[in-house]
């Protein structure tokens, strides 16, 4: 619409002349966008972008659509955007039933988007056991995921399912993530040259994308693969998150160390273009045995898969592809790592598709949460060092004079003010960052955002948090949302954030309002679990005993790898994790963790501790030790006979 409607003379003109027109970018006000897209969905019973909407100066819809060609006949549509302009502008002028129409559908709209009523009591396993049993269901045998015509990284729940495997030993859960996590990166959903994923495939079988590239999309996938990697030891879960960490870092990091929004999937006017290849490119850039090696192990083929052209998939395990060759499997390796940066070298000198530049806190805070949990299990200090560039960067320059955050940070300047994702995805990433290095500055910076939110967000009557805060601009609806969509609602973040914070502080006002948080959405979980996936990763926090780990060292300078290499291996979602130095001064992290009190190290080495509510096993210098202690698991069913 933007090239065939708004940059049409004609087309414009007419708009100028007769409407107000405003343009917004759903990024940069999710709150707007959601508002009216609820409306498009009302009128249409589906929803889109682009979002085209006709309101009222008060900012009633009366009329909302998705795409609109330009003119009768195209695309071989009856009415086009110039004409339904036209009509619209006339029925406006001359009938009073806009005014009552705009009323009614307005009234739709904020019935649609307000809170359900709360259900009395906490979700119990039972919403959890429901959510497996739904998504078994619905599960994709054949390709992994959702049963869909299109797939999405989003629509499986990767790290609600470990849990549940976890914490149950059910086949099923552990099997609809290998599937998922195993399909998304060997099909067409992932950029097998320069890494990271893309937006989503056309296809239900994770072969063609939509080559555009998400930071959400990257920063949550990066999270799921590393605990995968945790709890089922495949290396190659953790190669895809190093892989998509180190794209970042390179392609998407600002030089202040914040990370950029997006890459477009266009470039020089086509989709894929700047990602696809022709069997004579590869032939000619790399020696014979090589191009075998690749051709065959990503399935390309002259006819191609895309447009005529090769989106590189991998259709052949490389074990069979180097057998082929007479190489060994390091051998192929080492050739195929070659020949990718060969080619990624290449791709380098086209024209690539255009980066948005802008810096959201909301997902450079689940950026930071990616680097900082990828950085702990990998014992990667450099993604760590990334974590913490991108934290001073938001809290340097996304927060205006009063010290409120903000949303967008663009060409040198914040603007926006903070929205609850804002919050919760940050807080997230501090509480990450302070278990990945130690120092005491984040949990407080943490705690500090979390009091702001709590002010400007908490709804005192039926608990959880709006999106917007108490003194935003008017709009139609306070919403609040409960669907945990390709970016999870707030909400699911925020009751998790309380969890953490009650374990690190031991202060009952945090877990309270977790319950509440989690209680205030028990109509959606209770009915259908899986519109709020990650809500369902506060549930089994809820449901289960969070740990207390803290490694005490003798010397600032002892040494904590062996220990620290144990916990990055450990799955234990649900647990507090710090480190402090023997006889440093303590005052101020005692004041925020209290449970560091009276810890000491043993033998003058560093000493772990694993404790529950205040209560600790024996202390150990032993990496066997605490790892034993660190991977007890409390079932979420003591009864044998359930799953």
């Amino acid at each position: 619409m933007e090239e065939e409607s708004f940059e049409d003379l004609e087309i414009a003109t007419y708009m100028n002349e007769h409407y107000i027109c405003v343009k917004v970018d759903r990024e940069e006000r999710p709150d707007v966008d959601s508002i009216y897209m609820t409306a498009v969905q009302i009128l249409t019973r589906s929803g889109g972008w682009p979002m085209s909407t006709w309101m009222t100066p008060d900012r009633m819809p009366f009329m909302a659509g998705t795409y609109f060609p330009p003119r009768d006949g195209v695309r071989g549509t009856r009415r086009g955007f110039l004409t339904l302009l036209k009509e619209l502008k006339e029925q406006y002028a001359t009938d009073p039933a806009i005014a009552t129409k705009a009323q009614e559908l307005t009234q739709r709209v904020m019935q649609s988007m307000r809170p359900r009523p709360a259900e009395s009591g906490l979700p119990t396993a039972a919403v959890l056991d429901r959510a497996i049993d739904q998504y078994w269901q619905r599960f994709d045998h054949a390709n992994g995921g959702m049963r869909s015509g299109r797939k999405f990284p989003s629509s499986l729940p990767i790290r609600f399912l470990l849990r549940y495997a976890r914490r149950t030993g059910d086949e099923r859960a552990l099997k609809m993530a290998n599937n998922t996590l195993k399909a998304m990166y060997r099909g067409g959903l992932y950029d097998h040259v320069g890494s990271g994923f893309h937006r989503y495939t056309v296809d239900p079988r994770w072969d063609i994308p939509h080559f555009e590239k998400m930071l959400y999309d990257n920063a949550l996938l990066v999270v799921a693969y590393a605990e995968a990697w945790q709890l089922t030891g495949d290396a190659e879960y953790r190669q895809v998150a190093t892989e998509v960490l180190d794209y970042v870092a390179k392609e998407m990091t600002n030089p202040a160390g914040a990370f950029y929004s997006a890459t477009d999937a266009d470039s020089e006017g086509h989709e894929g273009k700047f990602f696809v290849w022709d069997i004579p490119e590869i032939q000619k850039l790399l020696p014979p045995d090589d191009a075998r090696l690749l051709i065959r192990h990503y399935g390309a083929s002259r006819r191609g898969n895309f447009e005529g052209h090769n989106h590189l998939q991998i259709e052949v395990e490389l074990a069979t592809a180097a057998q082929e060759q007479g190489w060994s499997l390091a051998q192929a390796k080492t050739r195929l790592a070659a020949a990718r940066k060969t080619l990624y070298d290449t791709r380098a000198k086209r024209i690539p598709p255009l980066r948005d530049d802008k810096v959201m806190t909301d997902w450079n805070g689940l950026m930071i949460s990616a680097f900082a949990r990828a950085g702990q299990a990998f014992q990667n200090t450099a993604y760590v060092h990334r974590a913490v560039q991108a934290a001073n960067f938001l809290l340097q320059h996304a927060r205006r004079k009063d010290g409120r955050l903000m949303h967008v940070y663009m060409d040198g300047r914040a603007y926006n003010v903070a929205l609850l994702e804002d919050y919760a995805f940050f807080i997230a990433g501090l509480l990450d960052l302070h278990e990945a290095t130690g120092q005491e500055r984040w949990l407080s910076e943490a705690i500090r955002l979390q009091k702001e939110l709590d002010v400007h967000h908490w709804d005192d009557k039926a608990g959880g948090y709006f999106m917007v805060a108490d003194d935003h601009e008017d709009l139609l609806v306070r919403e609040k949302s409960d669907y945990d969509g390709a970016i999870p609602t707030g909400n699911s973040y925020a009751a998790l954030n309380l969890m953490r914070l009650a374990t690190f502080t031991f202060k009952e006002h945090y877990r309270k309002a977790a319950e509440q948080t989690v209680r205030a959405f028990g109509t959606v979980l209770n009915r259908g679990p899986t519109q709020m996936s990650l809500m369902l990763l506060a549930v089994d926090y809820l449901l289960d005993v969070p740990r207390e780990v803290v490694l005490v060292t003798p010397t600032a300078h002892a040494s904590t790898s062996e220990l620290l290499q144990s916990l990055g291996k450990t799955f234990l979602p649900n647990r507090a994790f710090t480190m402090v130095q023997e006889g440093a001064p303590l005052n101020r992290r005692k004041a925020l963790v209290p449970w560091v009190a009276e810890k000491v190290s043993l033998g003058g080495k560093t000493t772990a501790y694993v404790c529950e509510m205040g209560k600790c096993e024996l202390p150990t210098s032993d990496a066997a030790v605490f790892v034993k202690q660190l991977s007890k698991v409390h079932r979420l069913h003591p009864n044998p006979t359930k799953p």
